[in-house]
């Protein structure tokens, strides 16, 4: 069976309204992996594929940009499209778009419309599906009593110039096991920087009760959905500055956080 066969099996299984059963959202997480290793035929509204004026053409749905494609050439045939192609990998695709936040819509020309595929999981494409958890997340605070856990957090972060403030949450996938995410802000991003906040957090998860999963989140990613939630809707409950009585500054917009109403 070939990755382009595979993926329009998948295609078949999945609805658009992801608010399903477990066995839906299954077969969606196994379309991105057939995505993954597949390739894609992206249109082109302008140019020739590698020339310097190429363009993917472009759809917005619910407020949300994504770039029209067919899933093999038979289905490129099927949709009639009449101007130019790209054929890319799908890995390749998802690093060259999810930055600027678009995803990819499949097949637009099937009935029901094709599926889309929003930026967030492109970037789990591009960085490891394995490595992401599965969205759309369901993020909140944190009800766990685990004092000690958070005292020894900060008093190790105290003793981290490094770090600048901590933040937290109770992340749920889609999938998979619920966590709680430690937002790291740091005064910079070196290498340096980064390992001293590895240690910290590696000598804190010592007082955390056996069977809790616990993920540290980057505050400086954008386009992480964790550290975009924690920017607009949490406080730290560690502030270096704040502490040292430095004045606040406005905190930048917001980006949004989650998947489109439709996933």
């Amino acid at each position: 069976m070939s990755a382009g066969e595979s993926v329009e099996q998948l295609l078949r299984q999945v609805t658009p309204d992801r608010h399903g059963t477990f066995e839906a959202y299954d077969a969606y997480e196994a379309l991105l992996h057939a995505l993954a290793s597949s390739r894609l035929w992206m249109l082109l509204w302008n140019g020739r594929a590698g020339a310097p004026d190429a363009q993917y053409g472009n759809m917005e749905v619910a407020g949300y940009g994504y770039a029209p494609c067919v899933t093999s050439a038979q289905e490129l045939a099927a949709s009639g499209w009449n101007r130019a192609h790209e054929v890319v990998a799908g890995r390749d695709i998802a690093s060259a778009l999810f930055p600027d936040r678009w995803g990819i819509w499949l097949n637009p020309h099937a009935p029901g419309g094709g599926l889309g595929v929003p930026w967030l999981d492109l970037r789990r494409i591009a960085i490891g599906l394995d490595l992401l958890p599965a969205g759309p997340l369901r993020i909140g605070e944190p009800t766990l009593d685990i004092p000690q856990f958070y005292a020894l957090l900060v008093q190790n972060a105290h003793h981290t110039p490094a770090v600048r403030s901590l933040r937290r949450a109770w992340v749920q996938p889609a999938t998979g096991v619920p966590y709680l995410a430690i937002g790291l802000e740091l005064y910079d991003n070196g290498p340096g920087s980064v390992e001293a906040a590895r240690q910290m957090m590696a000598q804190s998860v010592a007082a955390v009760p056996e069977g809790l999963p616990v993920s540290s989140v980057a505050m400086a990613d954008d386009h992480d959905p964790v550290a975009m939630w924690l920017r607009r809707q949490s406080r730290p409950f560690f502030d270096r500055d704040a502490h040292a009585g430095v004045p606040q500054g406005v905190p930048a917009p917001g980006y949004g956080y989650g998947y489109p109403r439709a996933f």
